[in-house]
């Protein structure tokens, strides 16, 4: 087991218990996690809260080489947004949980450089296959679509 996707695991089911999108993130530096948070949309009726946007507040301010030293873990492929924040810190790795039910724009990351692994986790598949099969409505809000 990777301590550091389990710590985003973590992040995501404290999204789902209050009331969220079940996805979480954590920052690593050094070997030791830095940032850490979960999809907040819901909770804070914010447009842009996603898991890694949420980690990377919560990190605070980094210099520029600690984030090009850094590793970011989501749960779940990240999206244009978060992988666009990545890629504005040079931010070097991001270990994926699953891509099976989303997939963000891992080939656009790989092209900048960035080195990207998906670990395709089957807690994290099950979570969001469950998730959004309760709640489509949320799912397809949270990656605007209709």
């Amino acid at each position: 087991m990777d301590v550091f996707l389990d710590a985003a695991l973590d992040e995501a089911r404290q999204g789902l218990a209050e009331g969220g999108i079940p996805i979480g993130a954590v920052l690593v530096l050094d070997g030791r996690i830095v940032g850490r948070g979960h999809n907040r949309r819901v909770q804070r009726g914010s447009a842009v809260l996603h898991a890694e946007m949420d980690c990377l507040e919560q990190a605070g301010r980094l210099t520029a080489a600690d984030y090009r030293r850094s590793t970011l873990y989501s749960t779940l492929s990240p999206c244009d947004m978060c992988s666009g924040a990545a890629l504005l810190y040079g931010i070097p790795r991001i270990v994926v949980g699953e891509h099976r039910t989303f997939r963000g724009p891992e080939d656009y990351l790989r092209s900048h450089g960035v080195e990207l692994t998906v670990v395709d986790d089957a807690r994290c598949v099950g979570l969001m296959r469950d998730f959004i099969a309760a709640r489509p409505e949320l799912w397809h809000e949270d990656i605007g679509v209709d």
